[in-house]
């Protein structure tokens, strides 16, 4: 259990600071291309009017309402680089976690627990296999 909640708490300190790499991913190098595709035009600026804000003699009396789904389409542009990005992290510690794992591959180090359990399965098939054969000798002689 403590186990656990360790790792979770290095997850989210990670997950913390993995947040900022990809805010500056997205901010400063992926929407400037995009800006210069769209001339410029800000998403978080996008938003859709509800109603107009009302001045009398330079004095707001009513506020103006309105949609922001500019920011929307920033955030969901963030999650998306986001998913892709541990998408592809988990993706190459699978390989890397199965590479290791197989005992056969003798261009990574395999870990001394599964080196260790591979020899004993190793082990418990050829003392399977001797039984088996002493077992079917002991048939034939009777």
């Amino acid at each position: 259990l403590k186990g656990n909640m360790i790792d979770i708490a290095i997850g989210v300190v990670l997950g913390t600071a993995f947040n900022k790499v990809v805010d500056v991913l997205v901010k400063d190098i992926l929407l400037p291309p995009l800006l210069l595709l769209t001339d410029g035009m800000h998403w978080e600026a996008k938003r859709l009017v509800l109603r107009e804000a009302v001045q009398v003699n330079g004095v707001t009396t009513m506020d103006e309402i309105a949609l922001g789904y500019g920011r929307l389409l920033e955030v969901m542009a963030d999650f998306f680089i986001i998913s892709v990005t541990v998408f592809v992290i988990v993706k190459i510690m699978n390989r890397l976690r199965q590479k290791a794992e197989n005992v056969a591959d003798t261009s990574v180090a395999t870990p001394k627990d599964i080196q260790l359990l591979s020899e004993i399965s190793a082990q418990l098939k050829l003392q399977n296999d001797l039984l088996t054969e002493q077992a079917a000798l002991k048939h034939q002689q009777q």
